[in-house]
Parts: structure tokens; C-alpha cells; sequence
């Protein structure tokens, strides 16, 4: 079995099981305390609109706002050009994105993150975590390397192991629904 065939297989049951467990218990991931400590005026949080049965940072979000972040949002052009992180209003009206995303318009402001929420469609305790397979986090945690790195998933998108590329960037902490993990 090659890597990309493994990929493959754990992509698609990791989305079946985050699929049956919204279903069942919903997506909102709730903003742990120690995700609070990392926050203070002035930073930067890249955040995300979840697509699908993707977990919800909204709460995560709001916290970065209360305590005075930025938030910024990734914009998509396509499966291989690297995102951005542009600036969004929480008021502000977002756009229809590729892949049914919802983005901020092309012409808002672009950040720098200081932390950068992620989705993700499996994970490890391991603090590895495999995407949706186009690369986006992957070259946007490279471009911010000091941006720490936090996983937005449900538990039932833990997986024992995950095949690792040399890319590949472990996370600093992950939030599921029911606990904060970290090494």
C-alpha cells in the first residue's frame, strides 16, 4: 500500500466518524482555558469558517476577540496556490470561496498569524495531524513558522498513527470537544 493510498484510507474514515459523530453530538469545540493563556491584545488568530461536519472554532474565535485579537480568515484561490490570511470584521460579509468555502474578500488586509487555528481530518496524540490532502496549512505553517499551531478537531478524529512527510509540521496543542491536548 503506497503512503497516498494510507492517506487516502484514513481521510476517508476519519470523515466518516467526525460525519456520525456530529450527527449525533455537533461540532462546536468549546475555548479551553489554557487556548485563553496563549491569547492577549494586539496577536493575530487565524481562524476558519468549518465546511461540512469540519469542528467549529467559533468559540475559540469569539475568546480571541474578547481579549482583543485580530482575527483573520484563510482565503482559497485554488488547490495550489498558498492562502492568505486576510483580515476579517465578525459583522463582515464573507464570499463564496472554491470548494464551497466561505472567505473574506480578496481585497481585504492581509496578517501575519501569531496563532494559527486548523482544521484537520485526523490527528494523533502525537500532535501530528493530516489534512485535506491540498497542502494549504502545510506551506502557510512554513511561511509563519513562529505562529503556533493549534488542531480544531472532535475526538472521534483521533486516529493511533498518521504516515508524517518531511513538510509536515506537528501541532503545538489540539482543542477537541472534550479536552485540550498537548505533548
Amino acid at each position: 500500500m503506497t503512503e497516498a493510498l494510507s492517506k487516502s484510507t484514513i481521510r476517508a474514515a476519519a470523515r466518516a466518524a467526525r460525519a456520525r459523530f456530529v450527527a449525533t453530538h455537533g461540532a462546536d469545540v468549546p475555548c479551553p482555558a489554557p487556548f485563553r493563556g496563549l491569547l492577549s491584545r494586539g496577536l493575530t488568530v487565524a481562524s476558519y469558517m468549518p465546511l461540512g461536519s469540519e469542528a467549529d472554532p467559533a468559540q475559540l474565535a469569539r475568546a480571541a476577540v474578547e481579549a482583543g485579537c485580530a482575527i483573520a480568515l484563510p482565503h482559497v484561490v485554488d488547490r495550489a496556490t498558498p492562502l492568505r490570511f486576510l483580515a476579517w470584521d465578525t459583522e463582515a460579509a464573507l464570499a463564496a470561496g472554491p470548494f464551497g468555502l466561505a472567505q473574506p474578500h480578496d481585497h481585504w488586509a492581509e496578517l501575519a498569524p501569531d496563532i494559527i487555528l486548523t482544521p484537520l481530518v485526523a490527528f494523533t496524540r502525537g500532535l501530528d495531524r493530516l489534512g485535506q490532502g491540498a497542502g494549504h496549512y502545510d506551506r502557510a505553517f512554513a511561511q509563519f513558522p513562529d505562529a503556533r499551531r493549534i488542531g480544531v478537531a472532535l475526538s472521534a478524529q483521533e486516529v493511533e498513527a498518521l504516515p508524517v512527510d518531511p513538510w509536515d509540521m506537528p501541532l503545538h496543542a489540539i482543542a477537541t470537544e472534550k479536552e485540550w491536548i498537548t505533548p
